[in-house]
């Protein structure tokens, strides 16, 4: 691509001076990224409300709803928390390990920005809107997120871990939403479930517990939401949880929202084993695990099924 580039400066008072340039060119592609960037007023940071949990704990029911009232946008599984697992940050902290925290201020400056252009780029003219960051994928990143983005807002959705894996299990074995989606005729939910749900409980005390530690340590608005009571109280607990959060919405859009997205609502075709909705009932896990399976996930998410009142 030709490139024409051309600088200048003018002297002022004082020894000052003042510069500017002009760049200009031709291309047969995209633009370069200095020229795409986005004209409208953006996304406010205060503004930004992110979902983390873990998957299958009812973050697509919960952004629907989100979505559909006035003034809001969903971003879906952006995953950039993936890219800020704390596990990786802590592997060398010697002055010349990038991300070390003699420089947190400096990595932490450009990690803000890139989300914040990230958002840019997606919702330009979003304006005093609110952004809800359905996060549950890379909410082991949440620490590192919330610490870049101090005065956006929080949401935390936990589920009863055992109900999860269970959900998990059904969607990756042979015939399962997943599994189709991903092509494949046999996963280790087949050959192997018990390790199957180990490592799902794993994952889900890695991103619950990370986001249990961002959500402890923000000063800002936030809010707790177990999918169990989201369940049995859907409007009082969105009532809740957007007073808690400081965003308004009006009572009776609220309350179309939550019956438009009701669970009765979803097209029975759409819904059971092996489907992306399957059953919606806590305590499940009772009928989907073997006691040993069930005792697997209790071991390794302990310290969560008594924090959020699941033992």
């Amino acid at each position: 691509m030709p490139f024409y580039k051309y600088k200048t400066s003018i002297n002022l008072p004082k020894k000052a001076k003042a510069f500017f340039g002009v760049e200009g060119g031709i291309t047969r592609g995209l633009l370069p990224l200095r020229f795409s960037r986005p004209t409208g007023p953006g996304v406010r940071p205060e503004n930004m409300v992110w979902v983390f949990g873990a998957g299958r704990t009812g973050s697509t029911w919960i952004a629907a709803m989100m979505k559909d009232v006035e003034g809001h946008e969903v971003w879906f599984e952006r995953r950039v928390g993936a890219c800020f697992d704390p596990d990786n940050f802590g592997r060398g902290d010697g002055r010349h390990f990038f991300f070390s925290t003699e420089y947190k201020d400096l990595w932490l400056d450009s990690v803000r920005r890139m989300i914040l252009e990230g958002a840019n780029a997606r919702f330009p003219e979003i304006g005093a809107g609110h952004l809800f960051i359905k996060e549950p994928g890379g909410s082991q990143g949440a620490p590192i997120i919330m610490d870049a983005l101090p005065e956006s807002r929080i949401v935390l959705l936990v589920r009863d871990p055992r109900d999860v894996a269970a959900s998990w299990l059904d969607a990756a074995r042979k015939g399962g939403w997943q599994s189709k989606e991903l092509g494949l005729e046999e996963t280790s939910a087949d050959v192997n479930p018990e390790l199957f749900v180990h490592n799902h409980a794993v994952s889900f005390m890695k991103n619950v517990g990370n986001a249990k530690r961002a959500f402890d340590a923000h000063d800002g608005y936030k809010t707790l939401v177990r999918y169990e009571d989201l369940r049995s109280d859907t409007l009082g607990v969105m009532r809740r949880m957007y007073h808690e959060l400081g965003v308004p919405v009006g009572e009776s859009e609220l309350s179309k929202v939550v019956e438009r997205h009701s669970w009765k609502n979803i097209p029975e075709k759409e819904k059971g084993e092996g489907k992306f909705y399957r059953k919606a009932k806590p305590e499940g896990w009772k009928e989907d695990l073997t006691p040993h399976q069930a005792r697997i996930v209790e071991k390794v998410t302990a310290s969560l099924l008594e924090e959020f009142g699941y033992s």
